[in-house]
């Protein structure tokens, strides 16, 4: 959580606190889509909040007249910059990388967290969102998912607008080439998803069988500080299914819980009463089917998730 100074103690940094803060979600959900990691979104906005506060000698409002674009402009282009720093720490990590996930408080009616309650990316889409260029994930993110328009867009990322169109059709494109527009309703995610881990959990290769599709892949994101955890993506669902019924890597006593994970209905794995792993899947258009399986299991992405109550 960033830090902020105690109200009453400067009148202008007071005024300039109650700005940041109104928008601190906003601000979350914009960086956190572009980095896909809670840890480097919460570093953004640490740098964003410095940015804001140093401003004309602690009265970041004077001059001012719109606080909303002036913050998201900083925090865009100190998440742009940041891009560079994951992409070097990419190419040493261990196997698989996925986002780190945002899971929703088991008993939140609505998420409690920020960026969930209302512009949440699916982790698939996060995944698919990896591929694209900084600057076209910049554009998707904010043109797609906040509704900005390019001409806002231009002034955000220092851009002219028809380089905003350009990099919008090409973010667009490649991410609807990926993606289907439609998506299976809530209900038969959550459904799909606990068909999915009673037939995992019970070994069950004939209902594994069924419900995963032909072509399914499974990702297992543990960062290389799992034991057995795989290095590599898993195709195909006779190795999938061969993966899951052969009980490697996990707690001894699994106790799955299903929670919100980025807006959908997933599950968790507890051993004791830590996090072990969030489980996300990626259904069929159709919904019947499960064609992508995303585990995070490292330990450090997991490390801002609660614990389970006893």
């Amino acid at each position: 959580m960033t830090e902020i100074s105690a109200p009453g103690t400067d009148a202008p940094l007071d005024e300039a606190t109650g700005v940041f803060v109104d928008h601190r979600e906003l601000l979350f959900g914009v960086v956190y889509n572009m980095l896909g990691s809670v840890a480097d979104t919460e570093d953004v906005l640490q740098e964003t909040w410095l940015s804001w506060t140093a401003r004309c000698g602690g009265a970041p409002l004077a001059g001012v007249d719109h606080p909303r674009a002036y913050l998201v402009r900083v925090a865009v282009n100190h998440a742009l910059r940041r891009r560079a720093a994951i992409s070097r720490r990419r190419e040493t990590y261990v196997g698989p990388w996925l986002p780190e996930p945002l899971v929703a408080d088991e008993d939140a009616g609505t998420a409690d967290g920020p960026a969930l309650r209302g512009e949440a990316v699916s982790l698939a889409m996060l995944v698919v969102l990896e591929s694209l260029t900084p600057l076209e994930r910049a554009v998707f993110v904010l043109g797609e998912v906040f509704g900005y328009p390019h001409a806002e867009i231009a002034g955000i990322i220092d851009r002219s607008p028809a380089a905003v169109r350009q990099l919008a059709h090409r973010a667009r494109e490649h991410v609807h080439a990926r993606r289907p527009r439609y998506q299976a309703h809530p209900r038969v995610r959550r459904e799909a998803t606990e068909r999915f881990v009673r037939a995992a959990l019970g070994g069950d290769i004939a209902e594994l069988m069924e419900v995963l599709a032909p072509d399914v892949t499974a990702w297992t994101d543990a960062g290389g500080k799992r034991r057995r955890a795989g290095l590599r993506p898993v195709h195909g669902r006779d190795k999938v299914t061969r993966l899951l019924t052969s009980g490697r890597g996990g707690p001894d006593r699994p106790v799955w819980r299903y929670r919100r994970v980025n807006g959908d209905d997933a599950a968790v794995l507890f051993d004791g009463d830590a996090p072990f792993a969030v489980l996300v899947l990626d259904l069929t258009p159709e919904g019947d089917r499960v064609r992508g399986i995303y585990v995070v299991a490292n330990p450090d992405k997991l490390a801002h998730l609660p614990r389970e109550a006893a």
